[in-house]
């Protein structure tokens, strides 16, 4: 437990290798001295090397660490510099950037997601960049296969490809695939209902769930008014 100044929110990350080679996921939080709260990157690296492992630190690192007023855009941007100046390895990406009336400003590349959650409702707030979403949205038939092939990443995607979205605010989780494929909506939904839960309870219901990919969440509990502490507990 860190003490620090009241407002900041009390968040929790969890991750499990499953039944991989290696854990190609990786997550980073950083809040700037003065500044106006903490950024949170999650990635996920393609590929299970080594590479795609440290492409993927390396992209959650450079995002998290982009200064909150440059916006979340920028921090995709950031982390596709920072993979770029390496020879290999490639990686999904979601950011969080605290809003400027409360809530988040979401950017991605790829199907890592963010989500909201008020205690009741589960609201999505990325659409997964996949070669499934594409042929959903043009009404075309689509296969399991499809889900798994995403059409943008850190180091290929340009900057109209990047998504970008708005939450309300209330609670954040970010999460990679290994997680909400197993789970689906309802699933998350059922595991955070639960008091007391949080990020460690996601990825064990993925992996119970069958998961056969590294699992990873980053959930950030709806900020308490009275609140000066925040809690950084990490789950390897």
């Amino acid at each position: 437990m860190i003490t620090t100044r009241s407002g900041y929110p009390r968040w929790h990350t969890a991750s499990a290798q499953g039944p991989r080679s290696l854990n190609a996921d990786a997550v980073a939080a950083y809040a700037a001295a003065g500044g106006p709260g903490i950024a949170f990157a999650l990635a996920d690296g393609v590929g299970d090397d080594p590479a795609a492992a440290r492409a993927a630190r390396i992209a959650a690192a450079a995002a998290a660490r982009t200064p909150v007023h440059k916006g979340p855009v920028e921090a995709v941007l950031a982390a596709q510099r920072a993979v770029r100046e390496q020879t290999a390895g490639d990686a999904v990406l979601v950011v969080a950037m605290p809003g400027e009336r409360g809530g988040y400003r979401i950017a991605w590349v790829g199907d890592a997601r963010a989500y909201g959650w008020d205690g009741t409702t589960l609201n999505r707030l990325t659409t997964d960049h996949t070669l499934a979403e594409f042929f959903r949205a043009r009404h075309q038939p689509v296969t399991p296969r499809m889900e798994h092939v995403v059409t943008t990443s850190v180091r290929t995607a340009g900057a109209h490809e990047i998504g970008t979205a708005e939450s309300a605010g209330a609670g954040l989780l970010l999460t990679s695939d290994g997680v909400h494929k197993p789970l689906t909506g309802s699933g998350i939904r059922a595991v955070l209902a639960q008091p007391g839960t949080g990020a460690a309870e996601l990825v064990e219901a993925a992996l119970s769930r069958g998961g056969s990919d590294n699992a990873t969440a980053l959930y950030v509990e709806p900020l308490e008014v009275d609140s000066t502490t925040v809690r950084f507990p990490v789950a390897a």
